[in-house]
């Protein structure tokens, strides 16, 4: 038999259990009680086999496990509670919405279909209201972000630097605008890069909640499992991923225009 391998994690965490704590305190008491030293040495006697037995029991490590889930559920809830609160009126109602309509469909589905238990894939749908959450967050960010750059000025720079390449007779100055051109054509780039995502992002929040009402749906007019089973919800979980991949790889164009704004002011100032 093959036993777990020592682990001092857990060992901290049987030293932090209420029996443990509250046999040690029983032990002095009785010591004090009774003006000897014998319970102490018990005690320690028994504290020895307790961290000896305890913390390698694969029952207590499962528990310990179970706890640990528990407290990052919690944990992770609260934060995106504190998330919420920061998004405004207008965004906050669609989230409250959503959560709504998950916890309807929850309930439509053991009030009509008499069941206590909710099917694994329809519990998909904490995931995907977690999902709109962060979605959400992301496009508001991002549209923030184009509404705050003036495009159409950036456009008619570049315009201005590539008129000032055509005409310009003086070497340098005509490399100065050439690469004011490059640094305007990246940022109109980005630009429409962001607004790809952003575009992609509210495509995907509009259809989460279509999702969700149409699980409202088919649960409130032919509640059966085996019609909820068919519902694709792979499918809707397998077109977040794509979005939640593309984020990642535009996730650097926030980056990319500052820099190049930066960039600019840097040229035009030795340009001058």
């Amino acid at each position: 038999m093959q036993f777990p391998k020592f682990d001092l994690r857990y060992v901290k965490e049987a030293l932090k259990e209420p029996i443990n704590f509250w046999g040690m305190v029983g032990f002095g008491v009785t010591a004090v009680f009774l003006q000897d030293v014998a319970p102490l040495l018990l005690a320690m006697g028994t504290e020895v086999v307790y961290l000896s037995v305890v913390p390698v029991s694969p029952i207590y490590r499962r528990l310990v496990a179970r706890r640990e889930k528990e407290r990052a559920r919690k944990l992770r809830e609260a934060q995106r509670e504190a998330f919420v609160r920061g998004f405004d009126p207008r965004e906050r109602e669609a989230v409250e919405y959503l959560r709504w309509m998950k916890n309807q469909i929850y309930s439509n589905y053991r009030k009509f279909t008499n069941s206590k238990e909710i099917p694994a894939n329809l519990q998909t749908l904490d995931q995907r209201w977690e999902d709109f959450v962060d979605l959400l967050d992301v496009y508001r960010r991002r549209k923030h972000h184009l509404r705050a750059t003036n495009r159409q000025a950036v456009q008619n720079q570049l315009k201005q630097a590539e008129h000032a390449i055509q005409i310009s007779t003086d070497d340098r100055q005509k490399r100065i605008q050439q690469a004011n051109a490059e640094i305007l054509k990246r940022r109109v780039a980005a630009f429409n890069e962001l607004e790809r995502s952003v575009r992609m992002v509210e495509g995907q929040l509009q259809s989460i909640e279509n999702f969700f009402g149409l699980v409202n749906d088919q649960v409130v007019t032919l509640p059966t499992p085996e019609r909820v089973s068919a519902l694709h919800f792979e499918e809707l979980s397998d077109s977040i991923a794509m979005t939640r991949q593309m984020l990642e790889e535009t996730a650097d164009t926030y980056g990319m225009l500052d820099n190049q704004h930066r960039e600019l002011e840097l040229l035009l100032s030795s340009g001058k």
